[in-house]
């Protein structure tokens, strides 16, 4: 909603940024949770092949925008055709992770300080009964990303800011908020796995809200009117999410690992690298 906000709105900066950013931020709520979980490295604790391969997807569908900002007059309809490309390739990914998990030809190493995911306890509430709660919480949500997308826009218009910017930080910081509740809540279970895979996961289905911006964007690509910053915006989370990848495959037994410490500072540099070149 935050995002498709943006996009009708005209602002094809704000409604890219949206998406992108809430990949970035809620990479660093993933060092907070690492500071969190003191027993070892969050990582390494939740070892898991899904979320490696989750990574490697979201690099793939992250790198299709920067071709589509290079080839701005493609365009089919009022969309750029990469814009069509990114769903595929994220359907093709969920196909490749029930392949990974039905017949894994990979295992991690299992340590001392290696958790595995306790089955949480049951509910006595109905099945309809969770259906209809999940739905009036959809509409919550729903209605608040609206609000959030509408206040984005006021700060834009109040403080001048690059509209990428406030898409990347303020917005997308106040819509991560769930993520971050979940992540805290599955790392204080023991459900370790399941908090990085929500992170990741998410962060993988956010990047459909790419296909919205464009689709929502009326005056053409929103590729071609996002300005250079949303390159910088991409570049900066690649690099996020490389690191996080490594982060995942090399496994530092204790402490917080070197991706605790360079997803904060890889933010940080890409918003200040995004607002000096405004």
């Amino acid at each position: 909603m935050t995002t498709a906000t943006g996009a009708l709105e005209g602002d094809a900066g704000f409604g890219l940024a949206n998406p992108i950013g809430g990949v970035a931020v809620q990479m660093v709520w993933l060092a907070i949770a690492d500071l969190v979980y003191r027993r070892a490295n969050l990582e390494h604790a939740a070892a898991s092949l899904e979320n490696v391969l989750q990574a490697l997807l979201l690099v793939g569908m992250l790198s299709l925008p920067v071709v589509a900002y290079a080839t701005p007059t493609l365009q089919w309809g009022w969309i750029h055709p990469v814009t069509l490309l990114i769903p595929l390739l994220y359907g093709y990914g969920l196909v490749l992770l029930r392949r990974m998990h039905d017949h894994p030809m990979w295992q991690p190493i299992q340590t001392s300080a290696t958790v595995e995911d306790v089955e949480p306890d049951g509910t006595d509430a109905s099945t309809r009964r969770l259906w209809g709660r999940l739905a009036a919480l959809a509409l919550v949500v729903g209605v608040a990303g609206w609000v959030i997308g509408q206040a984005g826009l006021g700060v834009v218009q109040a403080t001048g800011l690059p509209s990428g910017v406030v898409g990347f930080t303020l917005t997308t910081a106040v819509t991560s908020l769930p993520e971050l509740v979940v992540l805290i809540t599955a790392v204080r279970m023991g459900a370790l796995t399941l908090g990085i895979g929500n992170i990741i996961g998410g962060n993988v289905f956010d990047t459909l809200m790419i296909p919205v911006a464009d689709v929502a964007y009326l005056e053409g690509p929103v590729y071609r009117d996002a300005g250079e910053i949303s390159l910088v915006l991409l570049g900066g989370t690649i690099l996020m999410t490389v690191v996080l990848a490594t982060g995942l495959v090399m496994r530092e037994r204790k402490g917080v690992g070197f991706e605790g410490i360079l997803l904060p500072l890889i933010y940080l540099g890409t918003v200040a690298i995004a607002v000096v070149t405004r």
